[in-house]
């Protein structure tokens, strides 16, 4: 299941960690956060090393629709319900910087990087669209609602925002990874203080930066209840048309939709991991439907860990880990947020105030209706009575025939089917 953008480039390779080394700055996970955050202290001369259980950029990164926008669904309305004009704004603003920086570094980077609009389109609900329109003009940014989109189906309108953008993530990562100093095949087993034991030696930093998508360490944080995970589904069609734009439904189960060279891009079928959701065969059955010459060229799926309140946790792991940080909770909007951990980050680590530190601070309030279903999902799937559990904190595994795997509804770890870890929090090879 490679994605379109795994079966079109070929990405630098790293060594392998070969006994104990120290560093200023330690990063674990080499996604597209980890990678930005190594770019980024590198070119300030920070002493730092990056480890990645396997190859870099081969989970999420590898596998996303590749939108960059500030533009998250029709989350402005909800910001400025819960937490004012003030903090949507920032929000906004935040965001829009991601996507600028975005533009300054393609600008040196072959990686078909493209101005696009976006859309969040709404298939009957022509009050929510209306509310968000409120929402922004209260936080002065200029949405256009649009009556007719490029879309093969009727819709009640969409929220668009100009002059987004979307590129090839690997094409991105394959330039600004070279040269970095960064390890492959490095499975982190645990952490002893600030040493990072391997499976084949340890790094000792005076900073540990926490980018494994989901937070291994369950001691500190209670990520466990602060997220969950949600897969998605991907088909890249050809003969299936251009929508000239980048399009993606209010509703969490509809519908993605965005062109990359003669391929559209399909998305959709998600589902909370570990319980039943539409996969692939949803997305054939729209292909089919909306754009019957169609074909298949390849299809693949991606996790990501979603929030309580729609904002990343980007900042110190908790309160009591004076040098121990995370970045996580990108929600589906993965590339604005790896943009703004790694800047964030990297500001924390040369001593500068960031603005943002407080917006996205992990140890912000946890009293969300979302922690209530989270921690339902975690008491039903630790008191089912089945043969196989998962050994991060012991809930059922429940098996995905669409992907042949065991997944736990719980935190989202993934297992194929001999028992080998997919996606974490889960933390073994």
């Amino acid at each position: 299941m490679d994605s379109i953008w795994q079966k079109s480039v070929q990405l630098p390779s790293f060594p392998k960690l070969n006994g104990d080394i120290s560093t200023d700055v330690l990063i674990i996970g080499g996604g597209i956060a980890g990678v930005l955050t190594a770019y980024f202290l590198t070119q300030n001369g920070v002493d730092c090393v990056l480890v990645e259980k396997e190859k870099i950029c081969q989970g999420t990164t590898g596998h996303t629709t590749a939108k960059i926008t500030a533009q998250h669904g029709l989350i402005y309305h909800k910001l400025l319900k819960s937490g004012g004009v003030e903090m949507a704004r920032k929000y906004l603003e935040a965001n829009l910087f991601a996507l600028e920086k975005y533009t300054e570094l393609c600008a040196k980077i072959d990686c078909d990087y493209e101005r696009k609009d976006n859309y969040v389109y709404s298939m009957g609900d022509r009050g929510e669209l209306e509310q968000e329109m409120d929402a922004l003009a209260n936080i002065g940014y200029s949405a256009r609602l649009c009556e007719k989109t490029s879309l093969p189906f009727q819709t009640a309108g969409a929220v668009m925002f100009p002059g987004q953008a979307q590129f090839h993530p690997l094409k991105f990562i394959s330039a600004i990874a070279m040269g970095l100093p960064m390890y492959e095949n490095t499975f982190v087993k645990e952490m002893r203080g600030n040493t990072a034991v391997t499976d084949s030696g340890s790094v000792t930093a005076k900073t540990v930066i926490i980018a494994t998508h989901f937070p291994f360490i369950n001691k500190h944080g209670v990520y466990f209840l602060k997220l969950y995970q949600h897969r998605s589904y991907v088909l890249a069609l050809e003969n299936a048309g251009n929508v000239d734009g980048m399009y993606v439904d209010s509703s969490k189960t509809g519908l993605s939709f965005r062109n990359y060279g003669k391929y559209l891009l399909l998305g959709g079928g998600g589902h909370r991991t570990g319980k039943k959701g539409g996969n692939w065969s949803e997305l054939r059955y729209y292909a089919k439907l909306y754009y019957p010459q169609s074909k298949e060229y390849c299809h693949w799926a991606a996790q990501d860990c979603i929030s309580l309140d729609g904002v990343p946790y980007i900042g110190k792991y908790s309160n009591r880990t004076a040098q121990l940080f995370t970045a996580t909770g990108f929600n589906k909007w993965g590339m604005t947020g790896a943009m703004l951990s790694a800047i964030m980050l990297s500001d924390t680590v040369l001593g500068k105030n960031n603005e943002y530190a407080n917006l996205f601070d992990p140890s912000r309030s946890i009293l969300k209706p979302q922690l209530f279903i989270n921690s339902f999902e975690s008491v039903i799937n630790l008191l089912s009575f089945t043969g196989r559990r998962c050994p991060h904190l012991g809930c059922a595994l429940h098996w995905n025939s669409a992907e042949r795997s065991w997944d736990c509804a719980c935190h989202g770890s993934r297992f194929d089917e001999k028992g080998k870890v997919l996606n974490n929090p889960a933390n073994a090879k």
